[in-house]
């Protein structure tokens, strides 16, 4: 009768220990397979940057969103969107962008450590983010690919694509890029179409009193789109009209 007993335990341990093995390899297949997809995943957004660097991105994430979002409140809306190359850009709006947004461009490797530790402390102090740290190459990475929800993954993904951005294009064909595909108003996306909306010319001929006008805009577009004569807008191209001098472009 022990010795029956002991045959089932040894029976039961035997099924449990094969279960337990099988539940095993099936996790770590699993888990196999993500890192394989995820790994996959870089190798098609590398491959985007790598075309892009010699070809202009006919869109992106952050503009197909808002495609999407225009289109359910009206199906015949379009985005106004123009491509310029780099030298048709005028010169007062490429210095004017990096003085609004990333006064370090041309000396970080895509991270500006000081940016994003200053804006950790401000916003701890005031219990919200008011502020963000993002360099122009990070902000591309987002909008190029990546969707407006905010994550730990998402954050990491920007991270590793800004490396991507960095390693593979210069600083000019980032901001070329950047210049170009950043949303400007309500549907208005790019330097070219902003300047057209706002003020009837082209990126070409805008002066600096314009460009530092832009530049102020794209921290909230749409919302200074409907308020074109905000003090604040004013007083922050003021700002940047003071600072313009410092600026250096690629």
């Amino acid at each position: 009768m022990k010795k029956k007993k002991k045959t089932a335990r040894r029976v039961v341990k035997g099924k449990t220990a094969g279960y337990t093995g099988t539940l095993r390899r099936w996790f770590w297949r699993l888990f196999l397979l993500l890192i394989y997809m995820l790994f996959v995943y870089q190798l098609w957004l590398m491959s985007h940057v790598l075309y892009w660097k010699h070809n202009n991105p006919p869109s992106s994430a952050f503009m197909e969103s808002r495609m999407k979002i225009l289109r359910e409140e009206n199906p015949a809306a379009s985005l106004r969107h123009t491509w310029v190359p780099y030298r048709k850009i005028s010169y007062e709006m490429k210095r004017a962008i990096i003085v609004a947004e990333d006064s370090k461009f041309l000396q970080h490797k895509g991270f500006d450590y000081d940016a994003i530790r200053n804006a950790l402390k401000k916003n701890l102090s005031q219990g919200q983010i008011t502020v963000g740290g993002s360099t122009i190459s990070q902000q591309l990475a987002k909008n190029l690919f990546l969707s407006e929800q905010k994550s730990v993954w998402r954050k990491f993904q920007e991270a590793i694509i800004t490396v991507m951005l960095e390693t593979v294009m210069s600083k000019q064909r980032i901001l070329e890029i950047y210049l170009n595909m950043i949303e400007w108003g309500n549907g208005v996306f790019g330097v070219e179409a902003a300047a057209q909306h706002y003020f009837g010319r082209s990126s070409a001929s805008l002066t600096k009193r314009q460009a530092t006008y832009l530049a102020a805009m794209v921290t909230n577009p749409r919302f200074y789109d409907k308020n074109q004569n905000s003090p604040h807008l004013l007083r922050k191209r003021d700002i940047l009209l003071n600072r313009l001098h410092s600026a250096k472009i690629p």
